[in-house]
This record gives structure tokens, C-alpha cells and sequence, in this order.
């Protein structure tokens, strides 16, 4: 008899021309184990070992697009030139025979690039207008329109190499205080030209960046964009209030191109808009205002909330937490995906285990997962 988790988790979904065998997605996460750039054998086995276990779509670490800025961690995975992308057509190559769907996602770290470091230690950071997360004016640079046609066309590029070397989809990072969403969102985006000014015009940019990446691949091959209403560093920042706002912002992603969306919240279980009706999360509230089929995540398997105090730099262990709960909302259909993190990186056999009911089996997360590529 199959298992409630089996029922609602294993049944497969479309999205655009990827055929996903169940609804568990491999959430996105740095892992800094590609020496200059390049993903190798260990990595290839790292997404492998989850798609064999069960993880029916996974989405890469964020991988730097092909701009001098886009990124400063020489060890974190590029998505540009010829060693990095065979690297990754081995990775596809991998997770393919292990009967899993696999989309990279793609990155332009923006105003919070270091200076001094990285592959090009020499190029500036950048933003909409050259403002920190944290208000500081003059972090670095503003934009030009040329410099936002240049990393637009290596997103689209990205994407172009995505869809050529075999991944079943992409997925664009607008989300916690990177590049495209320093546009989107009020704070970093204080631009007076077409690029800025309300909710519509901040998400001008993300919608040109999808409709140049729908223009370089199939029709129907799936674009996901990645966002959040928290930054790093602010996590109760808002992009919209209500859920008309957040209309605002999503429809011209939509109708740019936006196959599915991934809405990252901290804690999947909280109402996102408290006064609003019905209690829905922010990827409940993405599917109702966009009619886009949506992935949720925040703290899925884990008893506590993501946060580096408690899960990152600090002592405690983030004990297994029921899918029960999850379930309920997965069975109201409040959203169609449900991505996995942490709880995914201390237990490559999280979906196995959980769609065979065998939960007493998985093994807890602690820092020490971080550590490793498992």
C-alpha cells in the first residue's frame, strides 16, 4: 500500500517539455567544490547520488553567467567556457541515467561581489544603482545601459548552453539580494530611467532578461525564476505587501516567459500576506496571482528555521521534522514542487526514504553537512 507521501510526492508533473517523475526538487545551494570554475567527477556524483535516491528534479548551485562581475569565488561553478560547460554536460550525463531532471541555475551576484577577488579580481560590482543591500550608497556601480544589455545577453547565452549540452530546463536567480533582485526590489533599485521607479518598471530588467532567454531556446523549454521577498542580511525585506503588489511584480515575468516559480520563503509553513484570504504562502500566492505552477521551500524536513546562527555557524542540530504538514498543503494544491535543502544535503536518500515512509531513517542535519560534498 502506497504511502500518503507516496501519493502526493510520486506523482509526476510537466513543466513545459521536462517530464519530472515525481514532485521532489534538489532546492539550490553553494557548495564551492568546483576548483576555478570547473565541476568535476565529485560533483557529477554528488547530483547523481540524489537523483538515484528519489530527487525527481534537482536545481544546481548557482553558476556564474559569463560577465566579469557576475561572481568572486573562484571555487563556485561557472556556466561559460569550454572546461566548465563538459564539466557540467557529465553532470547532466549522470543524473539523466539515474532517472532524474536536472536545470542549473544561472547567476550575476551583483552589488555584493568583493572587490579584489574572484576570477577577475579587477572588475567592479554592480547594480542598479551602485547601492548595498544595507542602504550604503557608492558599494559600487551603477548599471549603464550597455553593462544591462551585456549581462542580459549572458543569461541568454547561458541559457542557449543549458538547453545545448542537455539540461531539462534553467533557472534564473532574482532572489535574496543578488543582481536581478537588486532591480526588483526598492532599496538597491533607485534608478530614475525605464529601469526603475514602481514595482513594474523594478521588474523590467528580470523581464527582459527572461524574454532574451525564451528568444535563444525551444518554446517549451522550461524557464524557472527563482525569487524572495528576503535578502541576506534582512529577512524581513518585502518586495510586495499584498498580494496585488506581488501581481505587480510577477506578471511581466510571466508573460515574458516564466514557465514555473520558485518562491523562496524561510519557513514554508507561514502565511505570507498575515491579513490576506485565504492563509497561503508566498508560492501559494505565486500560483493564485500568476497561474504559473510553483516550487515551495523553506525548512522542509528541518525542525528549526533556516538561519546561520542555528544551522550554519552555530552549534545545534536541526532535528528531522514531519512532511505531515506539507502534505496537507501539497494535497490543497497551494503549489505543485516542493524543493529540499539541508535536509537533502545530510541525507542523499531523503525522497527515497520519505516516499517509502521510512522516516525514522533519515538522519538529521548538522553543520558538518555543509563541509563536504556527499
Amino acid at each position: 500500500m502506497a504511502t500518503r507521501a507516496a501519493e502526493l510526492l510520486a506523482r509526476p508533473l510537466t513543466l513545459g517539455s521536462a517530464e519530472l517523475p515525481n514532485r521532489i526538487v534538489m532546492a539550490p545551494m553553494t557548495r564551492a567544490f568546483s576548483p576555478d570554475g570547473v565541476p568535476g567527477a565529485d560533483v557529477a556524483a554528488y547530483y547523481r547520488r540524489r537523483a538515484a535516491a528519489g530527487t525527481g528534479l534537482i536545481i544546481t548551485e548557482g553558476t556564474y553567467v559569463d560577465d566579469p562581475s557576475a561572481g568572486d569565488v573562484p571555487t563556485v561553478p561557472r556556466f561559460h567556457g569550454e572546461a566548465s560547460l563538459a564539466g557540467w554536460s557529465e553532470v547532466v550525463s549522470g543524473v539523466h541515467e539515474a532517472g532524474g531532471r536536472i536545470m542549473p541555475q544561472l547567476w550575476h551576484v551583483g552589488i555584493t561581489r568583493t572587490v579584489g577577488s574572484g576570477p577577475v579580481p579587477e572588475a567592479p560590482s554592480v547594480g542598479p544603482s551602485g547601492i548595498a543591500l544595507d542602504g550604503t550608497e557608492g558599494a559600487g556601480e551603477a548599471l549603464t545601459t550597455a553593462g544591462l544589455d551585456r549581462i542580459i545577453g549572458a543569461f541568454a547565452e547561458a541559457a542557449r548552453q543549458a538547453e545545448r549540452i542537455g539540461f531539462d530546463g534553467v533557472e534564473l536567480h532574482g532572489a535574496h539580494g543578488y543582481l536581478i533582485d537588486e532591480f526588483l526590489w526598492e532599496r538597491t533599485n533607485r534608478r530614475t530611467d525605464s529601469y526603475g521607479g514602481g514595482p513594474a518598471e523594478r521588474a523590467r530588467f528580470a523581464a527582459e532578461i527572461v524574454a532574451a532567454v525564451r528568444a535563444q531556446v525551444a518554446p517549451d523549454f522550461p524557464i524557472v525564476f527563482r525569487f524572495s521577498q528576503w535578502k541576506a542580511g534582512d529577512y524581513g525585506a518585502k518586495l510586495a505587501r499584498t498580494p496585488d503588489e506581488l501581481a505587480t511584480v510577477l506578471t511581466p515575468l510571466a508573460e515574458a516567459g516564466v514557465t514555473a516559480f520558485h518562491a523562496s520563503g524561510r519557513r514554508y509553513w507561514e502565511p505570507e500576506f498575515p491579513d490576506a484570504d485565504p492563509a497561503l504562502n508566498v508560492a501559494g500566492w505565486t500560483r493564485k496571482v500568476t497561474g504559473r505552477p510553483t516550487i515551495t521551500v523553506g525548512s522542509v524536513g528541518l525542525d528549526q528555521v533556516f538561519a546561520p546562527e542555528t544551522l550554519a555557524d552555530g552549534i545545534g542540530t536541526a532535528h528531522v521534522e514531519s512532511v505531515e504538514r506539507l502534505l496537507d498543503r501539497l494535497e490543497n494544491d497551494e503549489f505543485d514542487l516542493v524543493a529540499v535543502g539541508r535536509a537533502l544535503l545530510a541525507d542523499p536518500e531523503w525522497g527515497r526514504k520519505v516516499l517509502e515512509g521510512r522516516e525514522s531513517d533519515l538522519v538529521p542535519f548538522t553543520k558538518e553537512a555543509l563541509t563536504t560534498l556527499h
